[in-house]
């Protein structure tokens, strides 16, 4: 239960700070000056942000959970740890890149630099594709070493906690299409498709921190750290 825990107050922490930015508290009735209504002003937070970082927080206790239980579940004598490919390193760095990329195509739609923004983020979606292949080939490399989804109970949670994760690379992959076809039209210089690279970019940085916090669960850090931990309380 501690590792829930710790894994709820981080995102709690990053919601409690990316909501104080958004002026969430604000009382604009308090306020001098002409009355501005939300979504008309840069201070203001767009109905689509907020759901966004609603659907984030619920993500993010998904995962959360899956972890408690991935911790839970390895204190039972039929857990057998597997290796971990190493091209999951170099998934890593590709998906770094790919939130990169998106995070130069947010400054750029900032400065209203179209060719910048076109290529961030063109450039996330072929790494974010290139991720998505590099796991299809980690899963193969398993199966073929005789890691099958049903081997073993650790086996299991490493085809879960991938996939769920792919899976949400998936659907940001279709925003993200439908943010690069705008991004080709008439509409790039306006908030509308400023607004959607700024969702993509929350997005993709936050399933590059899950992608972390897996990669450290997966490798067994996460289970040393604990014990160092409880070492040193007792």
């Amino acid at each position: 239960m501690s590792v829930i825990v710790v894994f709820l107050a981080v995102i709690a922490g990053i919601s409690g700070w990316w909501l104080s930015q958004q002026r969430l508290m604000s009382k604009p009735w308090l306020e001098q000056g002409a009355v501005v209504f939300p979504g008309t002003e840069s201070g203001s937070m767009p109905a689509a942000k907020l759901g966004l970082g609603i659907f984030l927080a619920v993500v993010g206790a998904l995962f959360a959970l899956a972890a408690s239980a991935y911790f839970m579940r390895m204190g039972i004598s039929d857990w057998r740890p597997m290796p971990v490919p190493k091209i999951l390193w170099l998934n890593t760095g590709v998906l770094a890149l790919s939130s990169v990329a998106l995070q130069c195509a947010l400054v750029a739609a900032r400065r209203q630099q179209s060719d910048t923004l076109r290529l961030g983020l063109v450039t996330s979606g072929i790494t974010a594709i290139c991720f998505l292949l590099g796991q299809l080939m980690a899963w193969r490399e398993l199966v073929d070493n005789g890691y099958l989804l049903t081997g073993n109970p650790a086996n299991s949670f490493f085809y879960l906690l991938t996939a769920m994760h792919a899976l949400h690379i998936v659907g940001g992959l279709v925003a993200l299409a439908v943010t690069t076809f705008t991004a080709w039209t008439v509409e790039w210089r306006t908030g509308r498709l400023r607004l959607k690279v700024e969702l993509c970019a929350m997005y993709w940085h936050f399933l590059l921190f899950i992608w972390i916090a897996l990669f450290v669960l997966l490798n067994g850090w996460a289970a040393r750290f604990v014990d160092i931990c409880r070492q040193l309380l007792t």
